[in-house]
């Protein structure tokens, strides 16, 4: 078997092992611009993170279908922003037609919006397409947009997992084979102690988006855990010996110099520009990084701590409705139909990074197919996926101030303002008494 045909394989099995894990509010009358049927599309997608991509898609599917006009809107602060505003804008009468979910808030949306039931919509429109969940999706990957008792809320769109972005140069400047990136975390800090003294720059910088999906990543590889559940309720999991470890290790890293705490902007650019040697973020960015960086970027997967196993979060989203209206529903189900086809799913991989949750995109998508057979950060990728595990959702009507309380706590622990076990164990006694 070739490589890329392993690779690929590989993306099946990864998405097979998450098996094993364990409506309507007010709307505006639909639009009409001649003659058409207006939607408005709400993504995350920055224009340094996909937005080209979002753009060019809009743009084709709106001129293959006159009758209808796609109408995108960039929600910042990622998942955590745009659902604040999505539950502005359901209290308003103003709700969006389709809606980049993030996994995380999977729970979360399920208990507080009136969302419109995609299966339903499907039922109606495509009465000889009822199957086209199960065509389309293994149903692992389906569960990722369930409820826990099983209930489709949305359909699986996007999916990434969390990867080291390394400069090879930095590295070889500081006397470290980018050929042999480091593999476990204690490796990491080594290393990124070594860039420092060797070369001035910073070593590392970990993503810090509103939300905790790296953080989650990390803890859960040092055998933590961020959720648990404790007579049938949902408690916090992260107040223990080996989330404050992997916490600290990161923290320590920023206190000696070799880490870098910032923005996003600060120290994806900082990366970009050559003078920071590692960065942990989604595979996501990789079409952005391959494009921006003034060096050939290179990818090793997510480190471990020593005799752990790897557990890497899916992250991503999934694409939700809230059309109340027919014609906006029929106009939003043919959207969400053309961004989950083959040849839509490989622009979207191409131009961001993310990895399709289609059924066998490789045999239905030769520009797929050859993405991975030419681009080694696709397959370095594409191996961690037998590692994947649920990205943590907070439930209930407080799950975004839950959230808000462990993105203030990474804050405060990477600020050196305390220790990550009194922080951890202060924020879990606060989520707990939310939930």
């Amino acid at each position: 078997m070739r490589k890329s045909s392993k690779v690929i394989a590989l993306l099946c099995a990864g998405l097979m092992a998450l098996s094993l894990m364990g409506c309507g509010g007010a709307q505006k009358q639909v639009k009409s611009t001649g003659g058409k049927v207006q939607i408005q599309y709400w993504h995350v997608a920055a224009e340094s993170f996909g937005g080209a991509t979002v753009k060019e898609l809009v743009a084709d599917f709106n001129k293959s279908h006159p009758n209808i006009e796609v109408v995108a809107k960039y929600n910042p602060d990622m998942y955590k922003g745009l659902t604040q505003n999505l539950q502005a804008a359901i209290a308003a009468g103003k709700s969006p037609d389709v809606v980049q979910m993030g996994w995380s808030y999977l729970n979360y949306a399920a208990d507080n919006f009136k969302y419109t039931d995609i299966a339903s919509v499907i039922a109606k429109e495509e009465p000889k397409d009822k199957d086209f969940f199960t065509k389309n999706f293994l149903p692992n990957v389906l569960a990722l947009a369930q409820t826990d008792n099983g209930k489709q809320i949305g359909v699986p769109y996007s999916i990434s997992v969390p990867v080291l972005f390394i400069n090879p140069e930095l590295f070889a400047k500081a006397g470290l084979d980018p050929q042999k990136p480091p593999k476990t975390w204690q490796e990491v800090a080594a290393a990124a102690k070594q860039i420092k003294e060797k070369t001035g720059d910073v070593g590392f910088f970990m993503q810090e988006y509103a939300d905790n999906w790296a953080q989650q990543a990390i803890i859960e590889s040092n055998g933590g855990t961020m959720l648990k559940k404790v007579d049938g309720k949902v408690k916090a999991g992260f107040d223990t010996p080996e989330a404050a470890a992997a916490y600290q290790l990161l923290a320590d890293m920023v206190e000696n110099g070799s880490g870098l705490h910032a923005t996003n902007e600060e120290g994806f650019q900082a990366f970009l520009s050559g003078k920071v040697g590692m960065v942990c973020t989604t595979i996501g960015k990789r079409a952005n990084f391959e494009k921006s960086a003034k060096f050939p970027v290179m990818v090793a997967r997510f480190p471990v701590f020593q005799g752990k196993p790897l557990k890497v979060p899916a992250g991503g989203n999934f694409l939700m409705m809230f059309s109340k209206d027919a014609a906006k529903q029929k106009a939003a189900w043919e959207f969400i139909k053309y961004l989950e086809s083959p040849e839509a799913m490989s622009k979207w991989s191409t131009g961001t990074g993310y990895l399709p949750p289609i059924k066998n995109i490789e045999t239905r998508s030769t520009v797929f197919k050859e993405l991975v057979k030419n681009n080694k950060n696709v397959q370095v990728a594409l191996s961690s996926m037998p590692s994947l595990v649920k990205w943590a959702s907070f439930p209930g009507t407080n799950g975004l101030q839950a959230e808000q309380l462990l993105i203030d706590a990474r804050d405060i622990i990477l600020s050196g303002k305390d220790s990550a076990a009194n922080v951890l164990k202060q924020t879990a006694d606060k989520v707990n008494s939310l939930l």
